[in-house]
């Protein structure tokens, strides 16, 4: 049986009589009111790599102009908050490791009093900062105390520095400035690089739609694990049923009759003059229409074959920010060619106004070896076992397939159909 919002048990491919995606240019006519085919807009005479028009833009809607749209939903949140990041990655042999962060984050306001995207657009210099990040880890006991204090900053035109890392281990007693790390490097113990963390720069890509798709699944829970723990911001922890859980939660008004979300589905590609020798020079968007959350992210190597698979689960988080205030509740990262996943569940989310006195105290690598929590959220929301942990995303052949090439090891496709056979995570011996 087919489970809409955990998608086990659905077949690989399906009959191209009930597909759900369709290509430019059979586009209806509703959606071609939404979507402008111009690839060359007039510029903004003050930030040229942006369009003239202003964020966060009208429809009629370009391919760039849903690219930039979408760059509002980094994987970390946009604006002042606090949460617990839990974390578990999963290697292909079955080896789990679990973590829990305590991650306070301050968005920085532009000069203006603006942040978010629109802050970092207009009025941000190239080499100002836009937020900060206290990470403290408080699981597993061995990593109890490490700290760090991550800044990051605008980037473009002659600056080269688009993030500060110092890291503190009770171990060695002291404050270490980290190198820089390079976009594409993986996090500690992770499937994901820095860029797919805190987000791309849209200017560096071109943008082209492909099509639309419904998707009737983004993360997807195994028959294994029928519900899962999460807490409120004030610590109140409740089990939800994973057949419960909504690709945009509870609150998102467009679904269609059976639960579906309606996508943009965009191709960005790398501009070399940019970012020369990029590691993912192509990238597939599916966006929800009506706001261009990411629900589902594919990246393409080289030559041309897909690598990476980002899916998210999202929650209205901020609802100050009405439709900018989507973040993420789950996502889960699938690095192709290693058959190595990671996910992520932001936990006990809560917007917060932090004081002047919290900014310059709590986000300043001069605060970490005092080891002070500043305020301990408890989740119980991470995976217990290899056999409960996420399907791997769904791979949907059929759709687009003059744009995507999927080409995988036997070994990692004997995987899939035995994953999709039981409803879990299948390991050899």
């Amino acid at each position: 049986m087919f489970s809409q919002a955990n998608g086990w048990g659905q077949p690989l491919s399906t009959s191209p009589t009930s597909h759900t995606w369709r290509v430019v240019s059979d586009l209806t006519a509703a959606e071609r009111a939404l979507f402008d085919p111009r690839t060359d807009t007039p510029r903004d005479p003050q930030y040229p790599n942006l369009p003239a028009e202003r964020y966060p833009f009208t429809p009629p809607y370009t391919a760039e102009e849903m690219g930039y749209r979408a760059m509002e939903f980094s994987h970390s949140p946009r604006w002042s908050c606090n949460l617990i990041d839990v974390t578990g990655a999963l290697t292909a042999e079955g080896f789990l490791r679990t973590s829990k962060m305590y991650s306070p984050i301050f968005y920085v306001p532009n000069a203006s009093g603006h942040y978010g995207l629109t802050g970092e657009l207009y009025g941000t210099a190239p080499g100002g900062p836009t937020r900060k990040i206290t990470g403290q880890n408080i699981f597993p006991p061995e990593d109890l105390g490490n700290q760090m204090v991550l800044i990051q900053y605008r980037a473009g035109g002659e600056t080269a520095t688009r993030w500060d890392m110092y890291a503190y281990s009770p171990a060695l007693r002291r404050v270490r400035r980290q190198p820089q790390p390079r976009r594409g490097d993986k996090l500690a113990q992770g499937a994901e690089s820095f860029d797919d963390i805190f987000g791309r720069d849209p200017w560096e890509f071109s943008w082209r739609l492909v099509g639309v798709d419904t998707l009737a699944h983004s993360v997807r829970f195994p028959k294994t694990r029928p519900t899962v723990t999460l807490a409120d911001a004030n610590g109140t922890l409740s089990d939800i049923p994973t057949s419960r859980i909504k690709m945009m939660g509870d609150d998102y008004p467009f679904y269609t009759a059976d639960g579906g979300v309606e996508c943009w589905v965009v191709e960005a590609q790398v501009k070399e003059d940019w970012l020369p020798d990029y590691y993912a020079p192509r990238i597939l968007y599916w966006l929800d229409k009506q706001y261009f959350y990411p629900l589902r992210i594919e990246q393409y190597s080289k030559d041309g074959n897909l690598i990476f698979v980002e899916t998210r689960i999202a929650k209205h988080q901020n609802k100050a920010m009405a439709d900018k205030g989507y973040g993420i509740l789950f996502n889960h990262y699938w690095d192709v060619t290693l058959d190595y996943m990671r996910y992520s569940v932001h936990d006990a989310h809560e917007p917060r106004d932090w004081s002047v006195q919290d900014r310059d105290v709590f986000f300043s690598p001069g605060v970490l070896p005092r080891v002070w929590f500043f305020a301990p959220l408890k989740s119980q929301s991470e995976v217990l076992t290899a056999e409960q942990y996420f399907l791997r995303p769904s791979l949907d052949r059929e759709k687009f397939p003059a744009t995507r090439k999927i080409t995988l090891s036997p070994e990692i496709e004997s995987k899939l159909q035995a994953q999709e056979a039981a409803g879990h995570l299948v390991f050899e011996d």
